[in-house]
This record gives C-alpha cells, structure tokens and sequence, in this order.
C-alpha cells in the first residue's frame, strides 16, 4: 500500500497486514490535471479522494461567481461529505488546482470495508469530524471576524494556501474581492 496513506492511518489506529492488503485492493489511483475536475455540481460524491500530491479545492456557483469553500493538500481526504454520506447530488465542485495524483475509495466499498475492519470506521469518523470542526470554525469566522482578521488567521493556520493558490481564489476563499484582498494586503504591508 502507498506509503503516505498508511502513514495517515496509522496516526489514528493500527491496522493488521490482511486489513492492509483488503484496504490496498479497494483503493483506485487516479491522476487531475490542473483545472480538471473530480466531481461536478449535480453528480453524486461516489468516492472519497486521497491527495498524495497535489492541491484540490471545493467552489459553490452563486450567480456566475466562483464561491470558495476549502483547499485539500497532500496527505489529506477530499469529497463533499453530504453527497459522499447521503448519495445524492452534489451542490460544489470539486476541482484540482495543480496537477494531482490521487487514491480514490468508493462509497460500496468503505461501506463494505466498515464491516470487515471494524477499525476503518474510526478513522473515517476523525476525518470527518475534523472537517466539521473546520467548517463550523469558518462559519463562525464570518460571523465575527473582519476581512483583515480572516486573512491574517489564514497566514498563521494556512500559509501554504498563501504560497500555492491564485490571489483570486484567496480572495473568493475569504469573501472578498481581488481588490479588497489588495487592499488588505497594502494595508498590512504598511504597519
């Protein structure tokens, strides 16, 4: 099995070779090119998307206009939870911003897997509940703190989002315009 998954699992459980190998078998390679979509608005989440290089993001469409919601990196999991969990359409994109290498497991299959590694669940519960606490953190992030603030905290808890994303996407990803994230920026430059 690719090393870097094992790595991530065996952070939060242990794992017997015979789960490796079942695990292994139901895990896909797949291979985004920048732009390049995994999962469209209107189809159903049917997998789960490991990043082993790369960098993806989810968008809303609202009137025309790109809403950012997240950036995945490497070593992390990828998929629109309530598509992927409920098996229906999906109201984000899913799209690579580089080029991406990825390990994808199906819905049947981590459903069947639950059953046979009992283990497996646990850690699919933390990755989801860290994706909870994340999303409620950033709701709360808006209600409360200013453009600035959002910013400043993305230095701190996401530099590499800094290095690696479009200034446009930045901007979307924080609710601002371009030119308000300019603004902001110069504002921060000059204190």
């Amino acid at each position: 099995m690719d090393g870097q998954l094992r790595s991530v699992f065996e952070s939060l459980a242990k794992f017997t070779d015979a789960d490796w190998e079942k695990l292994e078998a139901a895990f896909v390679p797949k291979k985004l090119a920048a732009k390049e979509s995994v999962l469209n608005r209107g189809e159903v989440c049917r997998s789960v998307a490991f990043i082993k290089s790369g960098l993806l993001r989810y968008y809303y469409l609202v009137g025309g206009e790109e809403i950012t919601g997240n950036f995945f990196f490497e070593n992390a999991f990828a998929a629109d939870i309530e598509s992927f969990s409920l098996q229906k359409p999906a109201i984000q994109t899913i799209d690579a911003v580089e080029n991406c290498e990825l390990l994808c497991l199906g819905y049947e299959d981590l459903q069947r897997l639950y059953g046979e590694i009992p283990v497996l669940e646990r850690c699919f519960r933390l990755f989801f509940e860290r994706l909870i606490v994340f999303a409620q953190q950033r709701t709360a992030s808006f209600l409360f703190d200013t453009p600035e603030q959002r910013y400043l905290n993305l230095i701190k808890q996401r530099p590499k989002v800094l290095q690696r994303v479009p200034q446009y996407m930045i901007a979307s990803y924080l609710g601002i315009t371009p030119e308000s994230l300019s603004r902001v920026r110069h504002r921060l430059a000059h204190r």
